[in-house]
């Protein structure tokens, strides 16, 4: 089953946030830039070397070339994407994946992809296992089975048909099996 118009809002909501936050870097990648890096002080009470002391924090100015934003502009431009591409096409398995991957190679802001791929997952378990992803929807149809479960307990039936080894139900036709080969199978040594 394909995605319902709920999720498909949510992929494409995933999507628009990841080209969001993929404009942010488009400043870094018009010219170096600068960040501020900080490192904890040491025991006695100055900075590393490099560093200086502002603001109670120990930081340093490093200057940044704009290869160093490319491949952070392109997961997220790429990965966003491939997620409103498969909300188009209501994939549910490509959307998952893609907001676990955006989630894992983005660090900190990854963790809104992280939430969204896992519910996302929830929401196909759900509807694999009980046929409705929402979670009214799930929980009644466990309640149901819960109740046939007992009701087939207090009856000394068995929950579900007895398999045979092929998986057809035991009390079904029986199929004759092969007859051995005389290549493969080893001659039967005499009881004596």
């Amino acid at each position: 089953m394909g995605l319902d118009t709920l999720e498909r809002r949510f992929g494409f909501f995933g999507a628009g946030l990841a080209g969001v936050l993929a404009l942010f870097f488009i400043p870094h990648l018009l010219h170096n830039t600068t960040i501020h890096v900080t490192a904890n002080k040491l025991k006695s009470g100055a900075c590393p070397t490099g560093y200086s002391l502002l603001k109670g924090l120990c930081t340093k100015a490093e200057i940044t070339h704009p290869s160093y934003w490319w491949p952070q502009f392109l997961i997220f431009l790429v990965v966003g994407a491939a997620i409103a591409f498969f909300a188009y096409l209501r994939k549910r398995a490509g959307i998952i994946v893609s907001f676990f991957l955006l989630g894992l190679a983005t660090g900190t802001a990854g963790v809104i992809f992280l939430a969204l791929g896992a519910w996302f997952s929830v929401r196909a378990f759900r509807l694999n296992k009980y046929g409705d992803p929402t979670f009214r929807g799930s929980n009644l149809k466990a309640r149901e089975l819960a109740a046939e479960r007992r009701a087939n307990r207090a009856a000394g039936r068995p929950s579900r048909p007895a398999r045979g080894a092929r998986g057809e139900a035991a009390n079904g036709p029986v199929k004759a099996s092969p007859a051995p080969s005389k290549r493969y199978t080893p001659k039967k040594s005499s009881r004596r």
